[in-house]
């Protein structure tokens, strides 16, 4: 039976077909890989998901994390799943060799990734953020640094945090208040709060490596006089030995409404030693390195629940009798499979478009940061860097979006079954609500997109889109027929998104274009998703079966469904309105 945790042809179709990740070995630092390593650690991730992942993903929901004031405690089998990706060796899958990584395609990695993700978002968590923490103290930590904590990390020894939220300060970073005081020694004294941080506390590994950001007394307003550092749960001795416990404690659990299956606490930092990233006061630039890749992480995440949402709904739509087709009046006759009548199909069509269109968004950007990694030429580091800039924003906020409405789709498409804890789906859509929140608001990566990515370097990164899209335009010209016609489509929209953005920051009216930056989000993220489907229309070409059917079917529905919402939507944007600028706080 083919499984409901994600799609392997899907994978191969986007990987190999259409991405052609096989081509990659021929860069130097892929070459030691290969399409077939690269099957292998897909069909690795897939049996480690399946065993280890899934069959707890239920449980550790309704057990959360429990706190005695001592000692937080996690259900063993989440601690069995890390183990089994540390024995894997699959921590590191992405990481350089001379780390001890595998050194896979950024590509191949979230393509793995995604499987434990679907199968557990929460278990999954405690690895994307070790991830991320170590390739962060990979790039800017010292030798030492790397040493004492990375190498523990990659080996599965180590877990990682980023604590940058606090109290009073979730989103806006230049208000923290946390400091690091000097040590004689030359280590800093932290001392202050940090809040929503996951991952924070367990007795799942020997030490867990938190990356706190703090200002140091007499360095610069903001952001600007922000700095990075290393504070572990317990200090770490010159042989890698692990010392005593650091002055960093816990308040308490957070109790959410999903992910519950990890740890979500305040953290409290009375005095607690902490090691310098890098340079003081560029704590930020630091971060950001692991914020964008724990965006892309976050993206991901949505596309799996997404998709794993899909699949078991149409598995249960296939196998569920109910009513008759509408030109049957015969009552004694059997009943159909609900996935026979038209708005089930519908409802099926549109959880597909999204999570196949997300999935295919999210690998693209994967296979942007292997162009950055091993590129051919400046130029093509440079294109890749543009291109990622501004699709990241995207790449996190529009699966957000919109895998979490696949998921709602699914518990309709179940019906009351779906309502219930008897089924996956409903806990699927309380995981994945968490994913327009966490690692910037849409709010934010709206005014990340329309406030800097599309303005930065003179709009080079909305021109270097654009002509990515051209390209995909002009091949579907050359293919003709339906494929021109779905281009024509998409190249009209396109041009009229650049036209009302231009229109934007000519008026001058600064307050009402940023008033508005969601809606203008929610429309590029659309157009976004249609080049998406448009590239897989074009690789699908005429190939027979029911497979390549499937993805012709699903983006002819995302453009006559789902890219016309974007024609009110650039309406709304070119009027400038100042609807929501003009209410007032006493007018709610």
């Amino acid at each position: 039976m083919k499984s409901t945790i994600m799609s392997r042809r899907d994978l191969d179709f986007l990987l190999f077909e259409w991405l052609a990740v096989d081509d990659l070995v021929k860069r130097e630092r892929f070459a030691e890989h290969s399409r077939e390593t690269f099957s292998d650690v897909l069909d690795l991730c897939e049996e480690l998901a399946t065993r280890y992942f899934a069959p707890h993903n239920k449980k550790s929901d309704q057990n959360e994390p429990s706190f005695d004031g001592t000692t937080v405690t996690v259900i063993p089998e989440i601690k069995a799943a890390l183990d089994a990706v540390a024995a894997a060796d699959l921590i590191g899958m992405g990481m350089d060799a001379s780390l001890g990584g595998a050194q896979l395609p950024m590509t191949v990695s979230q393509a793995g990734f995604s499987w434990f993700s679907a199968a557990n978002i929460s278990t999954s968590g405690y690895l994307m953020l070790t991830i991320a923490n170590a390739n962060l103290l990979a790039k800017f930590g010292s030798a030492e640094q790397i040493e004492a904590f990375v190498t523990p990390m990659l080996a599965g020894r180590f877990t990682g945090t980023m604590a940058l939220s606090e109290p009073q300060a979730g989103s806006s970073l230049a208000d923290i208040v946390t400091r690091a005081e000097r040590s004689d020694d030359g280590t800093f004294a932290l001392f202050g709060s940090k809040m929503w941080i996951s991952g924070a506390e367990h007795e799942m590994s020997e030490n867990i490596v938190h990356l706190v950001l703090a200002k140091i007394p007499g360095g610069p307003a903001g952001t600007k006089g922000i700095s990075l550092f290393i504070v572990p749960k317990f200090l770490v001795g010159a042989d890698g030995s692990i010392g005593a416990r650091n002055d960093v404690s816990i308040s308490g659990l957070n109790h959410k409404m999903g992910q519950r299956g990890i740890t979500n606490t305040v953290l409290n930092f009375n005095g607690a030693t902490g090691y310098l990233v890098g340079e003081e006061h560029r704590g930020i630039v630091y971060m950001f390195h692991m914020m964008n890749e724990a965006r892309l992480g976050v993206g991901m995440g949505a596309v799996s629940l997404g998709y794993t949402g899909y699949l078991k709904s149409l598995q249960y739509a296939l196998e569920r009798p109910q009513g008759r087709a509408l030109t049957n009046r015969d009552p004694s006759s059997p009943q159909i499979p609900i996935i026979e009548h038209a708005d089930v199909k519908r409802m099926l069509l549109a959880q597909k478009s999204y999570a196949e269109g997300a999935l295919a968004l999210a690998l693209y950007c994967a296979r942007l940061v292997d162009w950055q990694d091993s590129p051919d030429s400046d130029d093509e580091r440079d294109r890749a860097t543009l291109l990622l800039d501004v699709l990241t924003p995207v790449a996190k906020s529009w699966p957000s979006q919109w895998c979490l409405e696949a998921n709602s789709l699914a518990i309709q498409v179940m019906g009351g079954y779906g309502y219930t804890r008897e089924y996956d789906v409903e806990q699927h859509y309380r995981d994945n609500r968490l994913n327009p929140i966490h690692e910037g608001t849409h709010g934010i990566q709206s005014l990340d997109l329309l406030g800097r990515k599309v303005t930065q370097r003179g709009g080079a990164g909305l021109v270097a889109l654009g002509a990515a899209v051209g390209q995909t335009v002009a091949a579907a010209g050359i293919a003709g027929g339906e494929s021109a016609e779905l281009a024509a489509h998409l190249d009209a929209t396109w041009q009229r998104l650049v036209a009302v953005t231009m229109g934007m920051f000519a008026s001058g009216d600064a307050e009402a274009a940023m008033a508005n930056s969601v809606i203008y989000l929610e429309a590029f993220g659309h157009i976004v998703i249609a080049w998406m489907w448009l590239e897989q229309f074009l690789v699908a070409g005429a190939n027979p079966g029911a497979f390549y059917d499937g993805k012709r079917q699903a983006a002819r529905y995302f453009f006559r469904y789902e890219l016309p919402r974007t024609g009110p939507q650039l309406d709304l944007l070119e009027a400038l309105d100042r609807t929501t600028v003009e209410m007032q706080p006493d007018w709610f």
